[in-house]
């Protein structure tokens, strides 16, 4: 899109061929004897203590699940573990070199990720540092246990217990755990070592990671970002997307000094070889050698090589070479790192899959005894001392497994003492002006900019001295959405925003004409038609520390985003139990004129999904007012906008729209016309149909009608629209959205619930109708017009003296259409 980059036919009509480089395969070859110069005798040792303590800790969750014990203590656990016995070395190896600084996010395997990555910290971080971390999360609730239970002095060895008890009081559903128990196994993390959300979901930590990688590039923050995803994850969509997020030209070339080159990221695929029950290589996938997927994303191929994950050194030696790629700016990095699970997909996996000999060979090469062997043969260390730490490694798994399963040491949640709890955290509620506290990025002054310059010159207002204002020179809603956004641009120094045709475009609907020409490339830019990579990266960079506005184009694309919002976007604070902030707004924009799949109200679906805030503004002075209160939070906010009234005018304040900064709070209606024997309540573009219908309904009727225009749909405030019931008895519920699956009819059902005594008359919701959305010319057909409102007020509500409804409301016909489905 950008004019600078000239297609030229003569130069891409040439013909030609497109050249590979080799790609590495398990290249490592260094000898024990070899690498004790990069190494001293107690680095060797920790990478086996290390090794040692996955192994230990995942054969104790092994054991529960399949035996209700571990060294004859019994313990029932129901939950998820996914285990990695015979990954230990994977895991060790591309944590070895990372500190609290470099990012990790995992997979539903990632048990032996969380311990290596933390046992790196732990072993880079001061005495000093160290307590002040366990000291500060939650209050010390998971230091004052440890603390308590102590067999040493050592802050390292309190460190440790900290770090096992933490995620093991996590798994087995503790207020003690890392997120009080509300993530569990295949959730758990902990972000002061670094080690960022793992995934339930199969590559749900591509798109995230990618977007934690773009938070640093963005605000040029030290570390880089890994993304530990499995092998079977190469069939999923998403992850592909995050390839080419991450690897976007543009960053390349088009981002400013100082904050171009690639993102700081290695994908780094656990290749196991299987996905689930299905072998990856040789069934599921087609690319024979994984690490050749790099060639398909970037010219230089992603720098991607197949490493030997059974070796720890190789690992480690893999990751050295990789970060100073990155450290040259040319990243993304895609790693095969070659393992094997010796245990099933999860403990009830029998293996049915594979064969008893393929598995005794990878056991035959265990990696940990394998490595204890070169050690010994090389003369570092004894039999004995071998054992020693074994030993060592059992009791502290031993003393921490005790601690987490005592119910006394180690509740659960309370919800019968307070039974609110869980629904206290699923939003923080809280106001952030800024992220972080430093100057704003910008190419020219707020003043300065044209378009700025040119809203100052409008009409607040859509009518004046009695006379509609001319569109050209009216405020428009869209003007709203844009004041509120340069607004904190100029604020904010972490905001950014992206989407589809997004810069120079100025946005599909023009809500961002203007932008393009104060901000820099690294605040605001145009992503690929990637919509799962759109949110999902949104999402990383929200829960990294910054605030951001991605924007799906249409409403109907929520469908391709459907994990990244309705799993990703809207659990990851709540999970959390608060430790993760959501400061994200996802614009989506409503369609109409665009038949089936560019035209339908899907508000429904969002807020059907716990855990996101979802508004609907219809007027200027809401748009702007809501589009400043979702900037402002810390909650994750789904913005929806009609493409219908972006050109639409303020009609309802009479002074118009502020010029300054103000706030609608999020989750309360409006009444825009009152009245006094009908309520109608809408969400999205609908009210300007039900006030046409309300003008109707006064003049042919005499029926005083009140309109209330909903806002918000999550939270929602039922106060006002109670109190308007008490006065009205009756209520017609109306939006574009199709009847079948409405929120409209939750709304109604607890309006029946609240204001039972009051009604004379059941709630009547109005829908679009439950076909595909026709063309344009048959809309009228399709969505609710005020004919719709007044047929249903006649035949469900209160007869209209004279009127003919043309609109069939009749039990009948809900029970034929109901019947088809229609």
């Amino acid at each position: 899109m950008p004019k600078q980059l000239n297609i030229d036919p003569t130069k891409v009509r040439q013909p030609g061929s497109v050249k590979f480089t080799d790609i590495p395969i398990n290249q490592y070859n260094q000898t024990i004897q070899a690498e004790q110069a990069n190494y001293s005798k107690e680095d060797f040792l920790r990478i086996f203590r290390d090794m040692a303590f996955i192994r230990e800790f995942e054969t104790m969750l092994n054991l529960i699940k399949t035996t209700g014990q571990y060294r004859e203590l019994a313990y029932d656990y129901p939950g998820p573990a996914h285990l990695s016995v015979g990954q230990e070395a994977a895991a060790v190896g591309q944590a070895y070199l990372l500190d609290s600084n470099d990012f990790i996010f995992g997979s539903h395997r990632s048990h032996g990720e969380i311990i290596a990555k933390g046992l790196s910290a732990i072993n880079k971080l001061t005495d000093d540092e160290l307590h002040q971390v366990m000291r500060e999360f939650f209050d010390g609730a998971i230091l004052n246990v440890v603390e308590k239970a102590a067999a040493s002095d050592s802050i390292k060895d309190l460190a440790v217990d900290f770090l096992l008890y933490g995620a093991l009081a996590e798994i087995f559903g503790r207020t003690t755990g890392f997120h009080r128990g509300l993530g569990g196994s295949m959730h758990a993390f902990f972000t002061p070592f670094g080690i960022y959300p793992n995934n339930a979901i199969v590559g749900g930590s591509a798109p995230i990671a990618t977007g934690s990688a773009l938070f640093k590039k963005a605000n040029q923050k030290k570390g880089i970002v890994i993304a530990n995803i499995g092998d079977g994850s190469m069939g999923c969509g998403p992850v592909w997307e995050s390839f080419n997020f991450a690897a976007m030209d543009q960053f390349r070339g088009l981002w400013e000094e100082g904050f171009n080159g690639g993102l700081p990221i290695i994908f780094n695929i656990f290749n196991n070889h299987y996905g689930m029950g299905g072998q990856t290589a040789g069934e599921t996938m087609a690319y024979d050698v994984l690490a050749r997927i790099g060639a398909g994303i970037t010219p230089n191929q992603m720098h991607a090589e197949r490493i030997d994950g059974y070796n720890p050194l190789a690992v480690i030696d893999a990751i050295r070479r990789k970060r100073e790629i990155i450290a040259r700016n040319e990243g993304p990095v895609l790693l095969d790192t070659l393992t094997y699970r010796i245990t099933g997909h999860s403990p009830s996996d029998a293996s049915s899959y594979r064969s008893k000999e393929e598995i005794q060979a990878w056991e035959e090469q265990d990696p940990i005894k394998a490595y204890q062997h070169e050690l010994i043969a090389a003369g570092v260390a004894d039999e004995a001392e071998f054992d020693a730490i074994q030993e060592s490694v059992k009791a502290t798994m031993l003393h921490v497994y005790k601690l987490a399963i005592d119910e006394q040491v180690s509740p659960r949640m309370d919800l019968k003492a307070n039974p609110n709890a869980i629904g206290e955290l699923m939003f923080s509620d809280t106001k952030q002006e800024k992220m972080e506290d430093r100057p704003c990025v910008t190419l020219t002054t707020k003043a300065d900019n044209s378009r700025v310059k040119q809203i100052a010159k409008k009409v607040r207002v859509a009518e004046k001295d009695g006379k509609p204002v001319p569109k050209a020179r009216m405020y428009q809603l869209r003007d709203g959405i844009f004041e509120a956004i340069i607004d904190k641009f100029y604020s904010d120094p972490t905001l950014i925003a992206y989407g589809e045709d997004n810069r120079d475009w100025d946005g599909a609907f023009a809500v961002y004409k203007g932008l393009t020409e104060s901000l820099p490339y690294h605040r605001f830019f145009n992503a690929p038609i990637s919509e799962s990579a759109i949110a999902g990266s949104a999402v990383g960079y929200a829960l990294s520390g910054g605030r951001v506005i991605a924007e799906l184009m249409y409403c109907d694309f929520l469908g391709r985003a459907g994990d990244e919002v309705f799993n990703q976007m809207a659990k990851w604070q709540s999970m959390s139990a608060g430790v993760l902030k959501m400061p994200l707004v996802l614009r989506v924009s409503v369609g109409s004129k665009y038949g089936a799949q560019h035209s339908q109200d899907w508000t429904s679906l969002a807020a059907h999904i716990p855990g996101l805030k979802v508004v609907f503004p219809t007027t200027p002075y809401d748009a702007k007012g809501l589009m400043n209160s979702a900037l402002a939070g810390t909650d994750p906010v789904i913005f929806f906008e009609s493409q219908r009234i972006y050109d639409i005018g303020e009609m309802f304040q009479p002074d118009g729209v502020p010029e300054g900064y103000y706030e609608v709070p999020i989750g309360e209606p409006d009444v825009k016309k009152t009245g006094t024997d009908l309520t109608i309540l809408t969400i999205g573009a609908t009210l300007y149909r039900a006030l046409d219908a309300a003008k109707i309904l006064e003049e042919k009727y005499g029926i005083s009608t009140e309109v209330i225009d909903a806002r918000s749909i999550v939270p929602f405030n039922y106060e006002q629209v109670i109190a308007s019931v008490q006065k009205t008895g009756r209520i017609v519920l109306a939006s574009d959205a199709c009847e079948r699956g409405s929120h409209l009819k939750d709304i109604a059902q607890n309006i029946s619930e609240l204001a039972f005594d009051d009604l004379d008359a059941p709630p009547v919701v109005i829908g679009a109708r439950n076909w595909i959305t026709p063309a344009h010319e048959l809309e009228a057909f399709y969505f609710p017009q005020p004919e719709w409102i007044i047929d249903a007020v006649h035949e469900k509500i209160l007869p209209l003296k004279g009127h003919v409804a043309k609109t069939n409301y009749t039990k009948n016909e809900l029970i034929r259409t109901q019947k088809l489905g229609v």
